[in-house]
């Protein structure tokens, strides 16, 4: 087991060419490789800056790259545009796409007892450690797995083996992963390396993938001064190593940890990244520690046209809305279609208040019966966006018509916790 490459701190900003360098250096350690497998993320984490590395990846390793399998999930395959967009020059026809329905091979199962151990009793299923049949099959002596470490609702740091097994999961492992986050408490989770979720998924990679010659391309990405984008670390390595180290610098980049409860905070969702409340919802998942009981979450969503990116969620998510835990556990137990997507189900415990703060939500393409069938307060796009006006707004404090709001322009790019909430 070995760490590659490893920098980055509070104030690092890599230059492209730093990054190159740096990502460089870390293969040339690994030797010659004769048929190489990228799994790097999908359109829906853009900011990660993993287009960059993989990019840089099929310079590097030329026709050796021979396959590069974005890390869908339950996520839509993306357009030939996203992916010019974020991979650049990288060739169109290298790109797979990942059916977690139907493109999955089981490579062993996590058992019952440990799954019983880690949910403290509440859930007791056992758990496939399942991976796109690419990854086992396709011949690969090298599967660089490229993402950003940042807080995450399901599993408490985004990215490492989740990555591989939930990214191209199939569904059983999707279903049952997720569940499992949201029966234990997501805010019990976010922002921590050692979950539940994680401790399954760390199973899984010690006990069925050992094998898998896998290197993990970790970067930590957060705005500086100006505003900007910047990866201010960089982890490379074939081990959970690099992941604990970048998850550290995530939690002091990424994690604001307030002093002062929020009471009105206005999240926008850029409408190229965000289209549905499945990925939309991130507005919730990362501001619910930050928000006072009875506070108001305005989301500014223009490109939220759909609640789930697959017709079978979407459905579920329509017809149960987002009700609270007790009543969503219920109808888990009653509908055999919820049971079968237990996804959804924690999607919908997810996305929930628990009736302790407003939610209103002002869609580009969703109708305000749409939007108050599923439980959430209507606002109007166009009223708002002119109050709440991302253009004027700076991310953080700010006074409008006399009032102190609280900002956030994206919501993907880290955590918000009130102290006196977290941990609690």
């Amino acid at each position: 087991m070995s760490l590659f490459f490893a920098a980055g701190s509070a104030t690092t900003e890599m230059s492209l060419q730093e990054v190159q360098t740096n990502l460089f250096q870390a293969l040339d350690k690994l030797g010659p490789r004769r048929k190489v497998l990228a799994i790097p993320p999908d359109f829906t984490r853009m900011h990660s800056q993993s287009g960059v590395l993989t990019e840089l990846a099929w310079q590097y390793y030329g026709d050796k790259l021979t396959d590069i399998l974005p890390a869908l999930g339950t996520h839509k395959p993306m357009s030939d545009q996203e992916i010019a967009t974020m991979y650049g020059a990288t060739p169109r026809t290298l790109f797979r796409v990942h059916d977690w329905r139907n493109d999955v091979v089981t490579l062993g199962e996590v058992p019952s007892e440990f799954m019983y151990e880690v949910s403290e009793g509440k859930l007791d299923y056992t758990w496939p450690a399942q991976v796109n049949k690419l990854l086992r099959d396709g011949g690969h002596d090298l599967i660089l797995s490229i993402g950003q470490v940042v807080p995450h609702e399901v599993v408490g740091m985004a990215n490492y083996n989740k990555n591989i097994f939930v990214g191209t999961g199939g569904s059983i492992g999707i279903h049952r992963s997720h569940f499992l986050g949201a029966v234990y408490g997501m805010e019990r989770m976010m922002g921590r390396a050692d979950t539940p979720v994680r401790r399954v998924l760390n199973y899984a990679s010690e006990h069925f993938a050992s094998h898998m010659p896998i290197v993990y391309v970790q970067t930590v990405v957060a705005k500086n001064a100006d505003g900007k984008l910047v990866i201010r670390g960089l982890y490379i390595g074939d081990d959970v190593e690099c992941f604990k180290l970048a998850a550290a610098l995530s939690l002091k980049v990424n994690f604001k940890m307030m002093d002062r409860e929020i009471k009105r905070a206005v999240v926008f969702l850029d409408p190229h990244e965000f289209k549905s409340t499945w990925l939309g919802n991130k507005s919730i998942y990362r501001t619910r520690m930050a928000l006072a009981d009875n506070a108001e979450l305005v989301v500014l969503a223009p490109g939220v046209h759909e609640f789930g990116e697959d017709a079978a969620i979407d459905a579920l998510i329509r017809k149960y809305g987002y009700c609270g835990t007790p009543k969503t556990l219920e109808a888990a137990k009653e509908d055999a279609q919820l049971a079968g997507n237990l996804s959804a189900a924690a999607h919908l415990i997810h996305g929930s208040s628990e009736g302790r703060f407003t939610i209103r939500y002002c869609p580009g393409h969703l109708t305000r019966e749409e939007i108050e069938g599923v439980h959430f307060e209507y606002g109007d796009l166009a009223e708002m966006t002119s109050k709440y006006n991302p253009a004027t707004l700076e991310d953080g404090w700010n006074t409008v018509d006399g009032e102190e709001i609280f900002y956030i322009s994206n919501p993907g790019l880290g955590l918000w916790a009130y102290r006196g909430r977290f941990g609690s």
